[in-house]
């Protein structure tokens, strides 16, 4: 598929074009991973696509080449429990603002992948499955991705009764079985979720 959406504004004048998008919003455990990525205009890779439609490996192999090409990379992770005060929307938008902010060549325009953001000083466009029509979001999902997936096999090694390894802190079957055997972790789990609220209130 060729991920072209940014090409309308850079015939518009805009040069610095912004991809941005998250992963993570789903799980039950773990944090949320937002990304933003500049490429030249003159970058293309024709193995870039939505990190959902990738294999773990084209993933891992794709990482390195975004990071050496892009004009600029920028990513947060945003914790459980910030999750928990803000709510998953806020949370994503505050991770967006933020990751847009920390970007070291200042974008002329900024494709979210169907996030608003109201209070951003840049012009943008909130476009709904981004990461399937925009190169430089599909290359945030990438980078969101992998980073998030490292992130919680870390958490496979500190909690292995949770096999984070296998189902990455998503609402998977044998996650919610062991979610109900062994209880939520303080600091990993998101309490604000029903499923992680559920079983803490029958624990009560």
């Amino acid at each position: 598929m060729a991920l072209t959406y940014q090409r309308k504004f850079e015939k518009l004048g805009y040069h610095l074009i912004a991809g941005v998008d998250e992963a993570g919003r789903g799980p039950l455990a773990g944090p949320l991973v937002c990304a933003a990525v500049i490429f030249s205009q003159s970058f293309s890779h024709p193995l870039i696509n939505d990190s959902k439609q990738l294999t773990d490996r084209q993933r891992r192999v794709l990482f390195p080449i975004i990071m050496k090409n892009a004009l600029a990379v920028s990513y947060t992770l945003i914790d459980p429990l910030t999750i928990d005060q803000l709510n998953i929307y806020r949370a994503t938008q505050e991770g967006m603002l933020k990751v847009i902010s920390q970007l070291t060549t200042k974008p002329d325009f900024v494709i979210t992948d169907a996030m608003k953001l109201p209070t951003l000083e840049l012009p943008y466009e909130a476009l709904i499955k981004a990461d399937t029509k925009a190169l430089p979001v599909a290359a945030a999902s990438i980078i969101a991705k992998v980073i998030r997936d490292d992130f919680m096999e870390k958490l496979h090694l500190q909690y292995p009764h949770f096999e984070f390894k296998s189902h990455k802190g998503y609402p998977t079957a044998i996650h919610l079985k062991l979610l109900k055997q062994f209880g939520p972790i303080k600091g990993v789990h998101r309490t604000s979720y029903r499923p992680v609220k559920d079983v803490l209130n029958q624990k009560n």
